[in-house]
C-alpha cells in the first residue's frame, strides 16, 4: 500500500482527502478486477461504465463546468497504481470532454457531458496526425465552410485514444484564419458522422484502444464549433494545460506501485544468506526510487494547486511535472524489474506490465523532449520580461 501521508500537505483540503478515500475504495475493489489487457476495448468500456455508476466521473466531467486539477491528479495517481486501463478510462473521459467543459457552449455541454459522466458514451481528443503531433502548428486536416451553415472536414488523425470505441471526438482542423497555429479550430464530431471511418486500429506495447481516423467530407454544423474560428490552438493548449499535470500524476501512480514492489521484493528475497535488501546496491535503488516518487509528487501537486488557485497558465509547471514524473516513473519501473530478476521480465508479471505501461507516458501529450523545450523557453522568456 502506497504511503498516503502526502495528502496532509498544504496543497490539499479535506474534500481532497475524502475524494482520495472514495477513489481508493472503488479502485481496490474494481480497478484490476475489470481490467484485461487482452480485451482493452471491453475493459475501458466496462471501467468507464462502472466509474459512471459509482459517480467518479463527476470529477472529469463536472456538471458545473469547473475542473479541479488536484482531484483529477489524485484520481489518476490512485487508479494508475491499481490499473493502467482504469487510469486510461478515467483520464480519457476528462481529456475527451475537456475542450467542451472549458470552452464549449451550454448546448454543447448538455449534449456531451451527461453521457460521458455516466460512462455510457466514451469521449476522445483527436489532435495528432501522421505528420503532426507535438508540432500542433503543422496540422493538415482541413475544415472548410460549405456555405450552408456547415463545415466539411477532410484529413487523418492518428494515435487517437478511444479511437474506434468513442461516441464523440473533439477534432482540431485547419480553418485558415491565419498561418500556423493561429489558423486552427476545434469541432465536436459524432462518431457516426457520415464520412468518418476508422482507418486502422493500432496495437501498442501496453494495450489501449488506439486508432487512426479518416475524415472524408465529414459534415458538421456551425453549432459544433468549439469557441470561435481560429481559436483551436487556444482550446487545445488550454485543455492540455489542465490535463498535462495529470499525466504526471498517472506516472506517479505507476512509480508508487513499482516502488512498493521493489521494497517488498528486496525485503523478502533471500540472497547469499540474507535478504536482497541487505545488499548496498539494493538499498541505493530503493533510496533513488523513494526520492523519485517524492519529487514527482511535489511537482505534480504544485502544478495542480497553482491551476486550482487561479493562475491562468501553468504551462511551465505542468511541463516540469510531466517531464520529471514520467522520466522518474521509467526509472522506478526499471529498478523494479532489476530487483525482480527473471520474474521482472516474465510476461504477465506486474513488474513487466508496469515497465510497458510507463513507457508511453514519456511520449503522449507532449514528449519529454518537447517538455524540455517548453521549460527552457519559459525560463528564457521570464528573464526577458523582467530585464
Amino acid at each position: 500500500m502506497a504511503d498516503r501521508t502526502f495528502l496532509q500537505w498544504p496543497f490539499f483540503e479535506d474534500r481532497h482527502r475524502d475524494w482520495a478515500a472514495e477513489v481508493e475504495a472503488w479502485a481496490a475493489q474494481h480497478a484490476e478486477a475489470l481490467s484485461d489487457e487482452h480485451d482493452a476495448d471491453g475493459s475501458v468500456q466496462r471501467l468507464a461504465r462502472a466509474m459512471g455508476d459509482a459517480g467518479l466521473l463527476r470529477v472529469p466531467c463536472p456538471a458545473d463546468g469547473r475542473l479541479d486539477v488536484r482531484s483529477l491528479c489524485i484520481a489518476r495517481d490512485i487508479l494508475a497504481r491499481h490499473s493502467g486501463l482504469a487510469d486510461f478510462a478515467f483520464a480519457m473521459q476528462g481529456l475527451g470532454t475537456g475542450p467542451v467543459t472549458l470552452f464549449g457552449t451550454a448546448a454543447q455541454r448538455e449534449r456531451l457531458l451527461p453521457g460521458a459522466r455516466a460512462g455510457t458514451n466514451l469521449a476522445a481528443f483527436a489532435l495528432s496526425e501522421p505528420e503532426a503531433g507535438s508540432d500542433v502548428a503543422a496540422l493538415a486536416t482541413t475544415a472548410t465552410p460549405d456555405g450552408n451553415g456547415h463545415w466539411r472536414l477532410n484529413g487523418r488523425k492518428t494515435w487517437i485514444s478511444n479511437g474506434g470505441i468513442a461516441a464523440s471526438y473533439i477534432v482540431f482542423a485547419r480553418t485558415g484564419e491565419a498561418p500556423g497555429a493561429r489558423g486552427l479550430s476545434a469541432f465536436l464530431v459524432a462518431a457516426d458522422a457520415p464520412g468518418l471511418t476508422i482507418a486502422e486500429r493500432i496495437d501498442v506495447t501496453a494495450p489501449h484502444p488506439l486508432a487512426t481516423l479518416a475524415f472524408e467530407d465529414v459534415r458538421v454544423s456551425v453549432d459544433d464549433l468549439i469557441g470561435k474560428p481560429g481559436e483551436g490552438f487556444k482550446v487545445a493548449m488550454g485543455t492540455l494545460d489542465v490535463f498535462r499535470a495529470t499525466v504526471g500524476a498517472a506516472a506517479l501512480g505507476f512509480a508508487r506501485r513499482a516502488f512498493d514492489m521493489t521494497v517488498e521484493r528486496a525485503s523478502s528475497r533471500k540472497l547469499f544468506g540474507g535478504a536482497l535488501f541487505d545488499q548496498q546496491m539494493s538499498q541505493a535503488a530503493i533510496a533513488d526510487s523513494a526520492v523519485d516518487v517524492e519529487a514527482s509528487a511535489l511537482l505534480v501537486y504544485r502544478a495542480a494547486w497553482l491551476k486550482d488557485s487561479g493562475q491562468p497558465r501553468v504551462t511551465r509547471e505542468a511541463s516540469m511535472a510531466k517531464l520529471h514524473a514520467t522520466e522518474a516513473a521509467q526509472r522506478c519501473a526499471d529498478r523494479n524489474v532489476q530487483i525482480h530478476g527473471g520474474l521482472g521480465v516474465t510476461k504477465g508479471h506486474k513488474a513487466e506490465e508496469l515497465y510497458r505501461e510507463v513507457r508511453a507516458l514519456r511520449v503522449y501529450e507532449g514528449a519529454s523532449e518537447v517538455q524540455r523545450i517548453v521549460i527552457a523557453r519559459a525560463e528564457r522568456d521570464s528573464r526577458t520580461s523582467t530585464s
